[in-house]
């Protein structure tokens, strides 16, 4: 997250309003990149009217929004490849509902149109949804999403409904709008609780795989591959709820800080509210397996700062290059130290700082203190990545996250006091002993056969 996206440039946003012609659909044949496939169809333009994109490929050609409270229907096991040229994104505005509901059998794909071996983060937009739930911003103006989209979102509606997202993957997201204001692989821009996302894979992101701009929205089974950003990040009034989702890093990352989580309350650590509070459950997040060749971007597993509050319980950190629970912000640690933020029943193994406090954090506590109050509350520490006893979790084209038998991630949890959203388990982490990214997962998105 860079304080710069909050801008829009002029020009780019110009463009994309005066390319927002009536949506184009039908069969043609379309020559992406060099890749003739006479099946696909074009999706561009402005979609102002409720429409179905049959199952099939699908071409989505520049900023395609949906507006005017239309609903974008996209039926399981349906590709959308991004034109080459015409970089794509899919924008979802207020009032708008995106219902991209696949199954395990056939997930929903939005994918890079480069071919087999060619693709990389950057190759197109993502996708961004923009809904009425509210935010620690004014409602009026109301805020501008990031990216260049020139669009608004929040409200005053908590329960507010911009769709389903099930079962379905991003791929190669991240195009740069402007420097340093990128598209992420999922934007959630003020999105209500009334919204179903659940079973979304964001692989190989130019920015953060997911980025919650304030709202209410609970989420379930996601996971991020290869951010090359931050991997869930949370900002301007967040209070929503997630539980199960896991992160694995490769080892290239942004030029900006690339952590598990990055949290803020806002961009000047204001105490406007209401104050960014995810509610997190279940989380297991990996740093690359290997520092010889990493960026030396990789941070942190939680970067805690901004005056942001948290609660973060039942997870694994594991791995990351500079440190784990990290805290910034004087406001951010008070938070902690007075029980306004969580942390417990955790799993800390990572290289380096199991607990760290940085700036105004440190005259509320030392890193020390941090680590005694962590391990009071049922955090514990390990020594080494390996001791948390997982079957193959830095497996980079197929990783297994599930505990080994004997693996102290298959006891400890506990739901004492947490909202009826998360279902009990006795597990630390995403997994337990069943896998439920099988089946419509991918890990290898870049040889895939689309």
């Amino acid at each position: 997250m860079k304080l710069v996206k909050q801008i829009a440039v002029v020009v780019i946003s110009a463009f994309a309003i005066t390319s927002c012609i009536k949506v184009e659909v039908g069969d043609e044949i379309i020559n992406n990149g060099g890749t003739t496939d006479s099946t696909s169809k074009v999706l561009n333009g402005t979609i102002d009217q409720s429409r179905t994109l049959t199952k099939g490929t699908w071409i989505l050609k520049g900023y395609v929004y949906v507006n005017n409270g239309a609903v974008l229907t996209i039926e399981p096991g349906t590709i959308i490849k991004s034109d080459v040229a015409e970089k794509g994104a899919l924008i979802i505005e207020r009032g708008s509902k995106l219902i991209a509901d696949g199954r395990s059998s056939e997930p929903i794909v939005f994918t890079s149109g480069k071919p087999s071996g060619e693709r990389a983060p950057g190759d197109w937009g993502g996708i961004i949804l923009l809904g009425n739930a509210p935010t620690n911003r004014p409602t009026s103006p109301a805020p501008i999403i990031e990216g260049g989209i020139n669009r608004p979102y929040g409200g005053k509606t908590a329960n507010d409904n911009s769709g389903i997202l099930r079962y379905v993957r991003i791929e190669f997201s991240g195009i740069a709008a402007e420097p340093g204001s990128e598209i992420n692989g999922l934007t959630l821009g003020g999105v209500g609780s009334g919204t179903i996302i659940e079973n979304v894979q964001v692989s190989f992101g130019g920015d953060d795989a997911y980025e919650f701009f304030g709202g209410t929205v609970n989420c379930k089974n996601l996971i991020a591959l290869g951010t090359m950003d931050d991997d869930f990040d949370f900002d301007f009034g967040y209070t929503g709820k997630i539980q199960y989702a896991v992160s694995l890093r490769d080892k290239p990352a942004d030029t900006d800080q690339a952590n598990g989580i990055e949290c803020d309350n806002d961009g000047t650590a204001s105490l406007t509210e209401p104050f960014t509070r995810p509610e997190l459950s279940n989380f297991t997040l990996i740093g690359p397996y290997d520092t010889t060749g990493s960026s030396s971007n990789h941070g942190f597993s939680n970067r805690w700062r901004r005056a942001t509050r948290f609660s973060l319980v039942n997870s694994l950190l594991m791995g990351h290059r500079k440190a784990g629970f990290s805290m910034e912000s004087a406001a951010t640690a008070q938070a902690y130290k007075d029980g306004l933020s969580i942390f417990k029943n955790n799993i800390v193994a990572v290289y380096a700082k199991p607990y760290n406090v940085a700036a105004e954090a440190e005259t509320i506590f030392t890193a020390a203190q941090v680590q005694a109050k962590a391990e009071s509350e049922g955090n514990r520490t390990l020594a080494a990545r390996e001791d948390v006893q997982l079957t193959d979790p830095f497996n980079f084209t197929s990783p297994n996250f599930l505990p080994l038998p004997g693996s102290p991630a298959l006891t400890g949890a506990s739901f004492t006091g947490l909202d009826p959203f998360f279902t009990p388990t006795t597990f630390i982490g995403a997994f337990g002993t069943s896998n439920w990214a099988q089946g419509w997962a991918s890990f290898n998105p870049k040889t895939n056969a689309y």
